[in-house]
């Protein structure tokens, strides 16, 4: 079996470039962007930041190195961010902002939507005191787990930065499916925040990067960051191609993963043994608990039958995206209901 035969909902980072998208890379135009030489990453940088409000733009390879610049662009060594315990720039970064950055993470709990309470987040900025690290940055993520964050909630967060003196991060790995899902231009989203990490890898379907946006002078000392950490590129307009393909034709297009995500959601509900959690704010993301000894077992049994999930925690998450279909959907779901329906599974 090949990978294109493959159901894959493991997440919507496994997206392989269109046929349409790899005829835009191999078009690109090209030249050094260590020299800001390569006309296609400038043309991407400005895009990506008109798209969303802001000044300038960086093209970076990952949305870990984009929230890690970020930091690094925000705080001082001895400084600290405050974050979700959930959230990706916290907890699977590897420890970056506090390994090399310098910069101490201080988590508080996610709430079940994605949000911080911000009562808490007020009360976790430390004194004016030698003692304590300098609070300087509060980092959201939106979709958080899948779910869009409410637009007066961030608008609520920019007030209590203005208010305490902090800077104003989003991790937008995928802010155009909160935009799309909340029907509303993904400026509304990011004109909340200083600077705002936008994956094009994810639910757009470029096969690598991220672009970094925020005010110009942000990004100029951005740029410094990213050539210290081995980030600087050549050509790397082939793959800038593949970015603004992506903007330009598969922002809209997530809506259909989104009603995908709430087909599978609604099949899987059918099935006795597996309660989905329930999520108005849902958008390609489903998340269903799986009875603790069928866990393994099923996503064993879907691997044998073409279909490729992530079952080692609870509850199991199930990804669309561009390389999934409503027919796949239909089978994942049915394949799933076959294996608790074999007579050894009862």
């Amino acid at each position: 079996m090949t990978a294109s035969e493959l159901i894959d909902l493991r997440s919507d980072t496994v997206t392989t470039p269109t046929a349409d998208m790899r005829a835009a890379m191999a078009q690109a135009r090209v030249g050094d962007d260590v020299f800001g030489d390569d006309p296609t990453v400038n043309l991407l940088e400005a895009h990506a930041a008109k798209l969303l409000g802001h000044e300038a733009g960086i093209f970076v390879s990952s949305g870990t190195l984009g929230n890690l610049l970020a930091i690094l662009t925000h705080c001082q060594r001895g400084e600290e961010y405050i974050a979700g315990n959930r959230a990706h720039c916290y907890l699977e970064e590897a420890g970056g902002g506090a390994v090399l950055a310098s910069v101490q993470p201080q988590p508080l709990v996610n709430l079940e939507d994605g949000t911080l309470d911000l009562a808490e987040v007020a009360a976790a900025i430390k004194p004016d005191d030698f003692h304590f690290a300098v609070t300087r940055l509060l980092c959201l993520e939106n979709t958080f787990w899948g779910k869009s964050l409410p637009l007066d909630y961030l608008a609520r967060g920019r007030e209590l930065t203005v208010k305490h003196g902090l800077r104003y991060h989003l991790d937008g790995a995928r802010i155009f499916n909160a935009a799309v899902h909340q029907q509303v231009a993904a400026r509304e989203i990011a004109k909340q925040f200083d600077s705002v990490s936008v994956c094009l890898s994810k639910g757009l379907g470029a096969p690598v990067g991220t672009v970094l946006i925020g005010g110009e002078d942000f990004i100029n000392r951005a740029r410094r960051w990213r050539k210290m950490l081995g980030g600087g590129t050549r050509q790397a307009g082939i793959l800038a191609a593949a970015g603004l393909h992506a903007l330009d034709h598969h922002i809209e297009r997530l809506a259909d993963d989104h009603a995908h995500a709430a087909l599978l959601a609604e099949l899987l509900e059918g099935i006795d043994e597996i309660t989905v959690l329930a999520e108005e704010q849902r958008t390609n993301m489903v998340f269903a608990s799986v009875p603790d000894a069928d866990r393994a077992p099923l996503g064993n049994y879907l691997q044998e039958q073409g279909i490729r999930v992530l079952a080692d925690d609870d509850p199991v998450r199930l990804v669309t995206h561009l390389g999934v279909s409503e027919a796949d959907i239909r089978h994942t779901a049915s394949t799933i209901k076959r294996y608790f329906s074999r007579p050894q599974s009862a």
